[in-house]
């Protein structure tokens, strides 16, 4: 039976996820878009920087796709075939009440529409803010992903999740997807 979501803790230390946030903080982020470029700040309200973007970050890369293995041999077993897309670190900060509505990772772009796991990284000390919880809806009940620094949260990437508003501080993020061939 497949589990709703996996938990990694120690998926990065506090050191990667600090050097993680100041290359990201190095340069301009962007408002967070939709899909095609689309923003919605009823539904997403948040900044955001691609790690490809930045090359002096490529060793993220390595270290997600260890995790996107290590989750997927555990979990879920999908037939997996690319990272198509780059990491993404997003900044919700309770200036803007950053938030993300419910929302799967599935959606109509030529990568979203084979996004098959999705890999969320809380990057942030859970002391630095408030709200911005990563909420889960596998089935019929709500779960709240855990806040511990470092831990990556993994699921199917058509499970409808969500980052409640951020009321003090700043949330961090890294998410990254993988592809593969249509659920069958």
């Amino acid at each position: 039976m497949m589990t709703p979501f996996l938990t990694l803790p120690d998926a990065l230390s506090a050191a990667d996820c600090d050097r993680i946030i100041a290359l990201v903080n190095s340069g301009p982020m962007k408002d967070a878009g939709l899909v095609r470029g689309q923003t919605a700040h009823q539904l997403r309200r948040a900044e955001i920087a691609w790690l490809d973007d930045l090359p002096e970050a490529a060793w993220v890369m390595d270290r997600m796709v260890g995790l996107v293995s290590r989750g997927n041999r555990d979990g879920f077993g999908f037939d997996l075939t690319d990272f198509g897309e780059s990491a993404q670190v997003a900044r919700y900060g309770a200036e803007r009440e950053g938030h993300f509505g419910w929302h799967s990772d599935i959606g109509a772009g030529q990568w979203a529409a084979k996004r098959k796991l999705t890999v969320v990284v809380q990057l942030s000390d859970p002391a630095d803010y408030e709200g911005g919880a990563l909420e889960l809806w596998p089935d019929s009940n709500i779960a709240t992903a855990p806040r511990q620094r470092g831990l990556a949260t993994v699921f199917p990437s058509f499970v409808l999740h969500r980052v409640t508003p951020v009321t003090a501080g700043t949330r961090w993020s890294l998410t990254l997807w993988a592809h593969g061939p249509a659920f069958r």
